[in-house]
């Protein structure tokens, strides 16, 4: 495999592992909550879980299928964050696993053209690897804001890495 392929797929490769990262992670807090909570806000200038979500399925579908995937952009971005109920937590984990498993599937079949295409997004400009970039580090910092409002909430640790020795050492 040449150099060029071999660094799509670490590209690729890492980009998926942390997306799915951050949906095992998200489901893993989901478990923690109850319907009325997913709902809550920690004050009026936050946002609730769901509205997290439902931003995220606007951001990964605005960067990655739309913009990577070269396909229509219909985010309305406002809507993400109005929404104040009508969806449990599974249609909204369930529509969550959809928009990223789409994500995936775009991100898989990228190719090295895709990667270095520029385009625009939200009025930046970015190159395709800017856009698996931002919408993978995105994905996690809201993922992360998720976590911390469940433990908030309940004073509970998630036990995302149960069973990893996070103390290893560095091996070459």
């Amino acid at each position: 495999m040449d150099k060029e392929a071999r660094l799509v797929e670490e590209i690729v490769e890492n980009a998926l592992y942390r997306m799915d990262e951050s949906t095992r992670m998200i489901k893993k807090s989901l478990a923690e909550i109850s319907e009325d909570e997913v709902w809550q806000k920690p004050n009026p200038s936050l946002n609730s879980i769901a509205n997290l979500m439902l931003h995220l399925c606007g951001n990964i579908s605005q960067y990655i299928i739309s913009s990577l995937g070269e396909t229509e952009d219909k985010r309305n971005r406002d809507d993400e964050f109005s929404v104040t109920g009508g969806l449990t937590k599974d249609e909204l984990f369930t529509k969550l696993e959809s928009v990223v498993d789409d994500a995936k599937r775009v991100i898989f079949n990228v190719t090295p053209n895709q990667l270095v295409k520029m385009r625009s997004v939200q009025g930046f400009s970015f190159s395709g690897v800017g856009i698996i970039l931002h919408a993978v580090e995105h994905y996690s910092y809201h993922t992360g804001q998720i976590a911390f409002w469940v433990k908030q909430l309940k004073n509970k640790d998630l036990g995302f890495y149960d069973g990893i020795d996070l103390n290893k050492k560095n091996i070459d």
